[in-house]
């Protein structure tokens, strides 16, 4: 040991310096004996504690160990408190969340059923829009045939003889049928442009429908799943960022409206589809209504035609019968004429031969008896006679010739409306048999 005075060591409290307090310095010079002056007793005394530390230093250490107790009962009685109110506030907590699952699972059923139900109504009016858009293409296709039968009516009529080439009644009617045929035809045009427009506006509504309704069908997997939760659940586990993802999303009132947004637009598709179907049924009805009316016109027409055709014709006929019995009178009169003024040559030469064989009498002989006046009378009797039979079969040799005229042109006139009768009944009547009827027109 080294001779050296050791000086004593300030006294720190163990505890205090775990609390960051610094414990009193022991007072120097009172309790501490002072160093003897004696060099053989400096090793034994120089660093040594007195009785009065010593029972200070243990007072002191059970002092601050009855501290402790005292400060750790009452953390004690504090942590079961805290455990006791943070047990029952986590349980609260817990259950209030489970609740909340619960409605949130009903809220997203549902409008999982009102997205279920639009998305099957929309489906339902695709199909029908389908159907009807089918039904249009079919009668646009049927009212090729009317437009075809139509033109070529109006082609056969156009070959007509030169007389009957007129611009009747049957040709108006047809003129007027192939003008609606063509506005039919633009109608039925704009309308399945409307359908297939509005078969795209439904598809584009349903899928977004259904992306929402499958976002909430997975939303309600994983809610479910979350609210199946419990404390003794065997896949729970701790998730430290999953708070910090919900400041990214939507809230409430932005998730209901966007759901309601699309079931809004879905509603209004839905009401347009079945504005847009009463419209094609109504279309495709007034458009067969029009074309099967308007070509009982143009078969009444063509039936009055064909009437007056055949009226016409048996007047002709009958005129003509006429005209050649009036034909064949004339030639016999003519031939009587013929034979009349031939029989007129033998007394004729009769009355001249006289009258020249008197004239060769003599002298006195020659004169103007009373034979001779009778004879004068009788020859200029049948000189006007027979200038009359010629003039009389000049006459009737005119009248044949009108006759023979009016037969030629009545024999034409009957040629043209037979020609004209078989076109209308056997070109146009008979081709419009093969008109469609209501339904082919409707579509199905």
């Amino acid at each position: 040991m080294s001779s050296e005075a050791i000086v004593a060591r300030p006294h720190y409290d163990s505890r205090a310096v775990a609390q960051d307090v610094l414990g009193k310095e022991p007072p120097v010079g009172a309790d501490v004996p002072p160093p003897s002056s004696g060099s053989a007793t400096a090793g034994y005394r120089s660093a040594k504690y007195s009785p009065a530390e010593w029972f200070s230093n243990y007072h002191s250490i059970l002092q601050q160990a009855g501290t402790d107790c005292r400060q750790a009962g009452g953390v004690q009685r504090e942590s079961k408190a805290l455990y006791r109110d943070a047990e029952a506030a986590t349980l609260q907590t817990q259950a209030e969340g489970t609740r909340l699952l619960g409605e949130r699972l009903q809220e997203i059923h549902h409008w999982k059923s009102e997205l279920r139900q639009h998305i099957d109504q929309l489906l339902a009016d695709a199909e029908s829009l389908s159907a009807q858009k089918t039904r249009l293409e079919k009668a646009l296709d049927a009212t090729e045939t009317p437009y075809a039968i139509a033109t070529d009516n109006l082609n056969c009529r156009a070959r007509r003889p030169g007389p009957d080439l007129v611009q009747d009644t049957v040709e108006e009617e047809l003129l007027k049928e192939v003008d609606l045929i063509r506005s039919v035809q633009a109608l039925l045009k704009r309308t399945t442009a409307q359908v297939v427009s509005q078969i795209k506006m439904n598809r584009d509504s349903k899928q977004m429908l259904e992306l929402d309704w499958s976002d909430k069908y997975q939303a309600y997997n994983f809610d479910g799943r979350s609210g199946g939760y419990s404390n003794m659940s065997p896949d729970i586990r701790h998730h430290p960022s999953s708070a910090t993802v919900q400041d990214q999303v939507c809230n409430s009132t932005s998730w209901t409206k966007f759901t309601q947004d699309n079931l809004s637009r879905a509603l209004q598709e839905e009401q347009a589809t079945n504005s847009l179907r009463l419209l094609v049924e109504r279309v495709l009805q007034d458009t067969t209504h029009h074309l099967r009316v308007q070509c009982s016109s143009v078969d009444r027409a063509f039936g009055q035609r064909c009437a007056e055709l055949i009226e016409a014709k048996t007047q002709l006929e009958v005129k003509l019968a006429q005209i050649l019995e009036h034909i064949g009178d004339q030639e016999r009169s003519i031939v009587a004429i013929q034979q009349a003024i031939h029989n007129k040559e033998a007394p004729l030469r009769v009355a001249q031969s006289r009258l020249y064989l008197r004239s060769l009498r003599p002298n006195m002989e020659l004169c103007r008896d009373e034979p001779q006046f009778s004879l004068e009378g009788e020859l200029r009797q049948m000189d006007a006679t027979v200038a009359s039979l010629r003039q009389q079969l000049s006459e009737a040799r005119g009248c044949l010739s009108h006759l023979e005229e009016s037969r030629i042109t009545i024999e034409k006139d009957i040629s043209c409306k037979s020609r004209s009768l078989f076109i209308e009944r056997e070109k146009c009547m008979s081709h419009r048999q093969r008109y469609p009827a209501v339904s082919t027109l409707s579509g199905y």
